[in-house]
């Protein structure tokens, strides 16, 4: 573990320290949990900020391990790099900062100041899903024989985020993340998608994580040195559209009110 975090610093410093803060922040919310009585929307409420800080410590450090493969200039990787670990630390700052007033972060038209900061959290990630395109934009052209799996993965892998992360601004449409109704009631254990309406962020999930798999997959399949270079693109390319193919069925059966696991 040592020696990969030592490998991530390497290649993107300000992406692994801000991941590496977000991982004691997860340790920092587990602790709150455990003494913290409140729920709200029927959990306890630093159950969403442990939820955000896992997902951005990943988020973070997939990027900082793919950052090398932007071909940008120096300075214009550091902009990236910045924007993506700034609009992540404000975002987390905002939702732990809801969880410890008692109230909730999202869709919260409460007071003023309520409202302020749900929307400052919108803008925050719409110029994150901007760096990320522009990280996708600058990644390397060439393809070596080598890597053409993994290459191929981090390229779609990006598109699929990006994807996803457009997925928020339905969710942000629709009010809540239930269909139909307002969030809250009965959910799976930690994710707490729910199980008797519609959920979009399950679809919202699925798609952001294309970011791990799609170029884990490139990878593993380059190593095995089979398939051929030609195969080897092949099956990352239709793993992609199995993976787009599952987003669109879990927010088909979200927009019909339908939950991806009864109880």
């Amino acid at each position: 573990m040592a020696n990969f975090i030592r490998t991530l610093v390497a290649r993107d410093r300000v992406l692994t320290f801000t991941a590496l803060a977000m991982v004691v922040g997860l340790v920092l919310a587990a602790v709150a949990a455990s003494f913290d009585t409140r729920t709200v929307t029927g959990i306890n409420p630093w159950v969403k900020p442990m939820k955000f800080l896992l997902s951005i410590a990943i988020f973070l450090g997939t990027v900082a391990w793919l950052m090398p493969e932007v071909q940008a200039a120096p300075r214009t990787r550091r902009r990236m790099s910045g924007i993506m670990a700034g609009t992540m630390i404000f975002e987390i700052v905002c939702i732990a900062g809801q969880a410890a007033r008692g109230t909730t972060s999202h869709f919260n038209q409460s007071t003023g100041f309520d409202v302020a900061i749900f929307a400052l959290m919108g803008l925050a990630i719409t110029v994150n899903t901007l760096a990320v395109a522009a990280m996708w934009w600058w990644l390397r052209r060439d393809t070596p024989p080598d890597r053409v799996g993994y290459l191929t993965g981090v390229r779609l892998g990006l598109a699929l985020f990006v994807v996803g992360s457009l997925q928020g601004f339905l969710i942000v449409a629709n009010g809540s993340h239930s269909l139909p109704g307002q969030d809250g009631g009965p959910g799976l254990p930690f994710l707490n998608w729910s199980v008797d309406r519609g959920d979009l962020r399950v679809a919202h999930f699925i798609s952001l994580h294309a970011l791990q798999a799609l170029p884990l997959l490139g990878y593993l399949l380059d190593r095995s040195g089979g398939l051929g270079v030609a195969g080897r693109r092949a099956t990352v390319r239709a793993m992609a559209m199995v993976w787009l193919a599952l987003t669109g069925v879990a927010l088909a059966l979200a927009l019909r009110g339908l939950p991806l696991l009864p109880r």
